[in-house]
């Protein structure tokens, strides 16, 4: 027999931060909403990216400030870490979120249906629920906010060698002395200095000619300056031709130039895939990219109508704050409105010790984008708050048009640097000049009063 077809006004497939926002959304306001969500009820930031990872790097940041207590006059013994602990820490901290989301889902008055959905035609899926038989729903309108799975290079004897990923990692149960990391961006960065911290030897191994791809070559070569003192074995410019493990249950790593790097384990940290290849896009009239992404439009619809995609399954980046302001287009465009994604200025923060906060232009795509630049840079030791919480580590840096005095784009390199980056931001969108910045009073010790001292480094 036929399973019925239930229609609902809205059907959000994933309960990434912009569908779930918008299905609570929308059910408040009397829709019939339904959202389908495999069990990671609050998404992937809550349950295996952001909340968990950010738990264990203000673990990490704990015990780096007790290691050094005598630093501020304060006598302590010997610090250590207790993987049950710091599991609980951590578990507590997703638990938490977790059970709030839950509550507001169900308090919102939507359907929540746990199960894989895939698409039997436009706008309509059937579900294999969790707890066993199918469900047939149709939305007038579809929001896909699927996410993203970590990326496992095609590294021969990569995936036999069953790897850490950065979802994985998180439920060791006791630390390795030592860690390979493949990768050098930003989710291997703050893995591998957590990692680090917390005692392993970590050799980090990146094909491209510096960490941080997307950074200016200075910022890179600064956070590859912090690591290096801090003991990590950073290697740029290698590629890893075969990964093997070994009878002992250590992996090795063989380099194109036939090196070897052995360690108790290895964490594979070289991007995320989106979660689309097993929805049946095709049925539904929805069209990848060339890179497997949700192909989107300004609006965010996709190329089936009624049909819209939004957070890290659409592309772009890869931020949970992204994903909530896809939220408010998506509102806005199912209202009738029309809200663009088009120059949004999206900040970030890199959860480094010290952090990475960016936004805008790197001096590298402003020069290419034809754009004559003025450029400042000051040590973060010459900040008065910095110089108080002995944090004293990185450099800031801004970059400005040379004849409009506008700010194209900062990279704050730093102690509690995501702190300030919205004064920068605020002003960008503001179109104010850098002066405005430079001579605006600010609380004195403070890491935003850095921003006076930036903005009067630019050249005349």
């Amino acid at each position: 027999m036929r399973t019925p077809i239930q229609d609902v006004d809205l059907l959000v497939i994933g309960g990434g931060k912009a569908g779930k926002t918008l299905a609570m959304d929308r059910a408040k306001a009397g829709q019939r909403v339904a959202m389908v969500e495999r069990g990671m009820i609050g998404g992937s930031c809550i349950n295996v990216a952001c909340i968990p990872t950010k738990a264990l790097v203000a673990a990490a940041r704990a015990l780096r400030t007790t290691r050094r207590a005598a630093q501020f006059g304060i006598r302590t013994g010997e610090p250590e870490v207790d993987v049950a602990l710091l599991r609980a820490h951590k578990q507590g901290v997703v638990e938490d979120m977790v059970a709030i989301n839950h509550k507001q889902f169900l308090d919102s008055g939507m359907d929540l249906v746990i199960g894989q959905a895939r698409f039997t035609g436009p706008r309509t899926v059937e579900v294999a629920l969790a707890h066993g038989g199918t469900l047939m729903l149709r939305g007038a309108d579809v929001v896909i906010n699927t996410g993203t799975r970590p990326a496992l290079p095609p590294i021969p004897g990569l995936a036999e060698a069953r790897p850490l990923t950065s979802e994985s990692l998180l439920e060791l149960a006791a630390l390795p002395r030592s860690m390979i990391v493949i990768g050098g961006g930003y989710i291997a960065g703050e893995f591998a200095q957590m990692l680090n911290t917390f005692g392993a030897r970590v050799t980090m191994l990146e094909r491209d000619p510096q960490l941080l791809g997307r950074e200016d070559p200075d910022i890179a070569s600064a956070v590859a300056e912090i690591f290096a003192g801090e003991g990590i074995d950073v290697r740029t410019g290698v590629a890893v031709s075969r990964v093997t493990r070994n009878a002992d249950s250590s992996v090795t790593a063989v380099l194109a130039d036939h090196a070897e790097v052995t360690a108790d384990e290895l964490l594979v940290a070289v991007g995320r895939e989106p979660v689309a290849a097993d929805l049946g896009l095709d049925t539904a009239g929805v069209r990848l990219d060339e890179q497997g992404f949700v192909a989107v439009d300004d609006e965010l619809r996709t190329t089936a109508e009624h049909t819209w995609a939004a957070g890290d399954v659409a592309g772009g980046p890869q931020f949970t704050h992204r994903s909530l302001d896809d939220y408010r287009v998506l509102k806005a465009n199912l209202a009738g409105a029309r809200r663009s994604i088009a120059g949004r200025l999206m900040p970030y923060t890199v959860f480094l010790t010290p952090e990475l906060a960016r936004v805008g232009l790197t001096e590298r795509q402003a020069r290419e984008a034809g754009r004559e630049v003025r450029v400042a840079r000051i040590p973060v030791a010459t900040i008065p708050r910095a110089r108080t919480a002995r944090e004293t580590a990185g450099m800031w840096k801004a970059v400005v048009d040379a004849h409009t005095a506008e700010i194209l784009g900062v990279a704050l390199l730093g102690h509690e640097a995501g702190e300030a980056l919205t004064t920068v931001q605020t002003a960008m969108l503001a179109g104010l000049p850098y002066t405005a910045l430079r001579d605006m009073v600010i609380t004195h010790p403070t890491i935003t009063e850095g921003l006076n001292l930036l903005f009067a480094a630019v050249p005349d």
